[in-house]
């Protein structure tokens, strides 16, 4: 896991600063009304990061077994984040991010193989879910600095 910790790491490094001096015309409309805007988008990331620690924590130690889905537009929804400061979303994720680089680099790796059931699903590995978050996390990057003016 200490190489998804270091991308992890390297991703925060490379774009937090592209992502502070972005343009307040940039990060704050949305395309259309169905889609997020760019501060949408990095609180949904912000979001995601907040559900996937305790998933990879409570993981290590076996309590992974029942985890609430995410009800992602619900929480986009209910917090507003086109109302928040986008420097200081960004300071969240870039911490909040390296923080979880951290944890993911000390998860031991017999607890790669512990079952994490998310929403009722079908059970997936906590290595699983390590590697969704920083497919996840790519993907929404992506979506933010690809609509960059």
């Amino acid at each position: 896991m200490k190489d998804i910790a270091l991308e992890i790491r390297g991703i925060v490094d490379e774009n937090s600063n592209r992502l502070a001096h972005m343009e307040p015309d940039e990060f704050s409309s949305e395309e259309t009304p169905d889609n997020w805007s760019k501060k949408e988008i990095l609180g949904h990331l912000i979001d995601s990061a907040a559900n996937n620690h305790h998933r990879f924590v409570r993981a290590c130690h076996n309590v992974a077994a029942d985890f609430p889905t995410y009800s992602q537009n619900d929480w986009v929804r209910i917090q507003k984040y086109n109302e928040s400061d986008w420097g200081v979303l960004v300071e969240l994720w870039s911490a909040y991010n390296r923080h979880l680089s951290h944890v993911v680099e000390c998860i031991p790796q017999d607890a790669m193989s512990s079952s994490c059931n998310i929403g009722g699903d079908n059970p997936v590995t906590l290595e699983f879910v390590v590697k969704d978050y920083l497919r996840h996390l790519r993907h929404h990057l992506g979506d933010i600095l690809a609509k960059q003016a």
